[in-house]
């Protein structure tokens, strides 16, 4: 008789339980479930250990301490965070050559588009050769042979001859447009608010003139933010 009666208790708290759960919004009743499965989960291993069946109650407890989410690959973002990002590579292109950054690293790279030695790579050319460039191009290439030199070498203005940074004069240029912005940017067509905002601060921070970057390369950060996100 005491075991019908136990049997009918039990059966009643179930019917209950499962009343009640019925009512729960989904989304409690899963962290319900998850907390209530990582604690029993740890309850079960810790008997295990004490009866010295670490075979089976590591295995348990690692399940139960992952649904409590104190593991590391168990908390949100973690992957996220320790996952290597995605390179970002910032682009700005003048008449006589295109030049890259790279939003990790900070390093600038580029490459000749016209005259005898386009498709060359700037890497590949010593300091006085890039000097040597300077008189021949436009005056927004010649900043960004400038800007180039300033990462590159330092001190390059000290071997320069007084008429190197003056060049053959300015090559017109309409406004910019969207396809730049994102490409100087570093950015994909479409870019959300927020990412624009993100990598227009991360540039100015290796970019701005007074840590070390050129007013140049400022100039056209800004404006490829500006057109991105009009006032």
């Amino acid at each position: 008789m005491a075991t019908v009666i136990f049997g009918l208790v039990v059966l009643a708290l179930v019917l209950y339980a499962l009343n009640a759960f019925s009512k729960v919004n989904p989304r409690t009743a899963a962290v319900v479930l998850k907390t209530g499965g990582g604690i029993g989960a740890l309850a079960i291993a810790g008997v295990l250990g004490a009866r010295g069946r670490f075979d089976v109650a590591i295995p348990l407890g690692l399940t139960g301490l992952g649904l409590l989410g104190w593991l590391p690959w168990s908390i949100p973002g973690f992957g996220e965070r320790t996952r290597k990002s995605a390179r970002q590579v910032s682009r700005v292109r003048s008449a006589f050559v295109e030049m890259e950054l790279d939003h990790d690293t900070g390093a600038m790279r580029g490459v000749v588009l016209e005259g005898p030695r386009a498709g060359t790579q700037l890497e590949a050319l010593d300091m006085q050769t890039l000097i040597g460039l300077l008189a021949g191009v436009d005056e927004e290439s010649r900043a960004l042979l400038a800007a180039y030199l300033d990462r590159r070498h330092p001190a390059w203005r000290e071997h320069a001859q007084s008429d190197a940074t003056s060049g053959r004069g300015d090559v017109a240029r309409g406004p910019m447009t969207q396809q730049e912005a994102y490409q100087i940017l570093g950015l994909e067509p479409g870019a959300k608010a927020e990412d624009i905002v993100r990598a227009h601060r991360t540039l100015m921070k290796k970019l701005h003139p007074d840590l070390g970057g050129t007013n140049y390369l400022a100039a056209r950060v800004n404006e490829a933010k500006d057109t991105l996100l009009p006032h």
